[in-house]
């Protein structure tokens, strides 16, 4: 067998890191989480998490791109995976109810985003990466629209806006109160639809 490059076996210990950071943060929290603690589990030295993200706030922010990479592919797949538009929106709603407030993942976001409030550079990634959901949840929703052959009473991107700050909403007062339904985002894609076979 042969041997990794030092290219391969530095993108294998950032990988290995990352994953061992987004298993502590989500389960324990990202504030109490040391970046020792991550070395010591990955195992690994503090140097190597050192050579690899020059801060935690670069390691935090590795591990919300994977976890918002996962939960991409789980909504696409649950949407993608049926024909017609009510097998769909009830696709998306199954996700919805299992995934918006999730107690890990929305407090992850919250205490990251809180925690590094005063950092510009900081907010300036998490205000791109909040562009790029925005886009890529636009881009699922045109998608369903061409493949039913629908004209949708709004551009994509303002649809997209709305249902992620309709979930980001839905989704901290979840994980407080697990017993508040998602109906609320569910029903907003229903009207949209109404509204186009109506129309």
């Amino acid at each position: 067998m042969a041997r990794m490059t030092r290219k391969e076996s530095h993108a294998l210990t950032r990988e290995r890191l990352v994953e061992t950071a987004k298993r502590l943060f989500l389960a324990e929290g990202y504030n109490v989480t040391s970046l020792e603690k991550v070395a010591a589990e990955a195992g690994f030295s503090k140097g190597a998490v050192y050579s690899n993200f020059a801060t935690k706030h670069e390691l935090g922010l590795a591990v919300i791109d994977v976890v918002h990479v996962e939960r991409a592919q789980s909504l696409t797949e649950a949407v993608m995976a049926h024909d017609t538009v009510t097998a769909r929106i009830d696709g998306f709603a199954r996700w919805a109810d299992e995934n918006i407030g999730d107690m890990a993942w929305t407090a992850l976001e919250v205490e990251f985003a809180t925690s590094t409030r005063h950092m510009p550079e900081v907010r300036a990634e998490l205000a791109a990466r909040r562009r790029t959901m925005t886009a890529v949840l636009a881009s699922l929703v045109q998608v369903q629209a061409d493949d039913m052959g629908v004209e949708l009473p709004m551009s994509a991107d303002e649809a997209a806006l709305q249902l992620l700050s309709l979930g980001i909403g839905l989704g901290v007062q979840r994980a407080i109160d697990p017993e508040l339904p998602v109906s609320a985002i569910v029903d907003l894609l229903r009207r949209l639809i109404a509204t186009v076979q109506v129309g």
